[in-house]
């Protein structure tokens, strides 16, 4: 059985066998497999608990966090990988986990592209075996082609970079460079004008072993390089209490970056420092919220290229010429029309993120019936993010409010609905949980200075709970400004902290309370990856609702006033 289920296209070769495990979703390796064990660790995914370990994994793609490269390494440096990645279309961050598995330690890790029906046939198979010629599975046989190598134009500079002439981290970098554009089907790459690094967050020991090999071989930036919110409060980890296996070794890789010429900004919101992208800008940046907000807001350009490509960005000032790096990739393929209830605060965005990334898991969406809702910059933050857990595409328009929205859809375009009963249904999927809060978690992506004046106005100098604790992560600009203005020694006088370097998607015990097991947050994004990241019910909550949990450590389970 094999001439009508198409042939499967070799990204990156190999042989392997194992059980089949089908993912029924996209599924975000940060946040969603343990890299410890290969466990599916996202408590909303359909598969939660599956092994990934020595599978075939056959899913139609990865969502969420561009750290999902480096657990993908992890995995395969310490032997408890997937036997191979099967997709049904385009993927890059698993992909470029595998490739610098291959190309920097010998580690082979085969990746797949097979479209239906032999995708749904292979789905379907108990356990499988790929050879060089052919995916085996019983009496299923799927041929497999070598993929198509799209003419990549290489510059004379180019050309100089593999062959070595500036040394051989940046000779290493454009290979890898080289391969992501021509599986990308890049015709050629494109200069950017400076990067963001979000392979700084020591999500496992193999981003460091990365950033340290690529130091040692005398890496060095040639653009403007921002970093990413890294694992530890850089100054004060030892004083916090952060055990020097973990927190040791976050700093070395933040110290790896900066000595190859990155910025510690430390920062998951690198649109809030001053020199933020202009519009039309390419971009070489890397952490999904921030491409997603500077595509769509800024107006800028660029992929949402994986943890370790960023690098290699930053080191050649090029990028493969792909993706939302082109107009023809940058048009909405789908209209979610958005029933916007009157009366909503801030609480709306995240819930709608949410939902459009579900709705559009793998196209571009352009958003309508928002802008009487006329959102803030905080609040296309707060959209951005939530949507970036839900859906792998780099971007989405909000009609007659993002700069690229007037005449981005087709009048052809499919539309769906996101109707008030869907926000409802959506709230309570992601505000349940225990009335009792013993966490207030601010600041995922970073809050910005008029989100801490908000949580200050809302807390109006009442005390919080001794058994409650809160904590606002952000930028170290920002922090910065809220002590010069007041807004910090008035959320300390509430009892709330504020902590630069790390944000909620990487903070660890002890500055995670040991004692938290119910966490109440304003953000959409920590509300998904929460459950999984901390082992804790992590709640999705309105601004109100957690100043009213400092105050009395219980918040119910309820709709916000503009949907009940």
């Amino acid at each position: 059985m094999s001439g009508d289920l198409g042939q499967a296209l070799s990204i990156l070769a190999g042989v392997a066998q194992g059980p089949v495990v089908a993912l029924s979703e996209p599924l975000s390796f940060w946040g969603g497999v343990d890299p410890a064990t290969g466990r599916v660790i996202d408590a909303r995914h359909p598969q939660a608990g599956a092994d990934l370990a020595g599978a075939i994994v056959v899913v139609s793609s990865t969502r969420g966090s561009c750290t999902g490269s480096g657990v993908l390494l992890e995995l395969a440096l310490a032997g408890r990988a997937p036997a191979a990645l099967v997709f049904s279309g385009p993927e890059d961050v698993a992909t470029l986990g595998a490739l610098v598995a291959a190309e920097m330690f010998d580690r082979e890790l085969p990746v797949l592209r097979l479209p239906e029906p032999g995708f749904a046939a292979l789905a379907a198979a108990g356990s499988a075996r790929i050879t060089a010629e052919a995916i085996r599975a019983g009496d299923l046989t799927i041929p497999i082609a070598p993929a198509l190598e799209a003419a990549l134009a290489l510059s004379d500079n180019d050309r100089a970079l593999l062959a070595g002439a500036k040394g051989e981290a940046a000779a290493q970098a454009m290979r890898i460079l080289v391969a992501m554009a021509r599986q990308q089907g890049a015709a050629r790459l494109t200069d950017v004008t400076r990067a963001h690094i979000d392979g700084c967050i020591y999500a496992s020991p193999a981003n460091l072993v990365f950033a340290e090999a690529m130091e040692a071989k005398g890496a060095r930036v040639v653009v403007p390089t921002t970093m990413n919110a890294i694992s530890v409060d850089y100054e004060n980890w030892r004083a916090q209490g952060v055990p020097a296996d973990f927190g040791a070794p976050a700093a070395r890789l933040a110290d790896a970056y900066v000595a190859m010429g990155a910025r510690p900004t430390f920062t998951c919101a690198p649109y809030l420092l001053d020199e933020a992208p202009e519009t039309g800008e390419a971009i070489g940046w890397s952490e999904s919220n921030a491409v997603i907000f500077a595509n769509s807001v800024l107006g800028a350009r660029t992929a949402k290229h994986p943890d370790f490509l960023d690098l290699c960005i930053a080191l050649t000032g090029r990028a493969p010429l792909a993706g939302p790096y082109l107009d023809a990739e940058r048009r909405a393929r789908l209209i979610v029309d958005v029933e916007l209830p009157e009366g909503t605060d801030a609480a709306v965005w995240p819930l709608i993120g949410y939902l459009a990334g579900r709705a559009a898991p793998d196209r571009i969406p352009l958003l309508t019936g928002l802008a009487a809702g006329a959102p803030t910059r905080d609040d296309l933050k707060a959209l951005c993010a939530a949507f970036g857990t839900t859906s792998a595409t780099p971007m989405l328009h909000v009609e007659g409010v993002t700069p690229e929205a007037a005449g981005a859809a087709d009048a052809d375009t499919p539309r769906v609905a996101i109707t008030r009963a869907d926000l409802a249904a959506g709230w309570r999927r992601l505000n349940d949980g225990p009335e009792a809060v013993d966490l207030v978690a601010i600041g995922s992506p970073h809050a910005s200075l008029a989100e801490c004046r908000a949580l200050a106005d809302a807390l109006g100098g009442r005390p919080r709970m001794p058994r409650v604790s809160a904590i606002v992560t952000a930028g170290r600009q920002v922090i910065a400004a809220a002590d010069t203005d007041g807004t910090r020694a008035r959320l300390l006088a509430s009892g709330v902290e504020m902590i630069p370097d790390l944000c909620w998607c990487s903070i660890s015990r002890p500055v995670f309370p040991v004692s938290a097991r119910a966490v109440l947050t304003t953000s959409g994004k920590y509300a998904h990856y929460g459950p999984g990241l901390s082992g804790c019910a992590v709640r999705l909550g309105t601004l109100d609702d957690c100043a009213e949990a400092l105050a009395t450590g219980r918040a119910p389970p309820r709709l916000p006033a503009w949907l009940a």
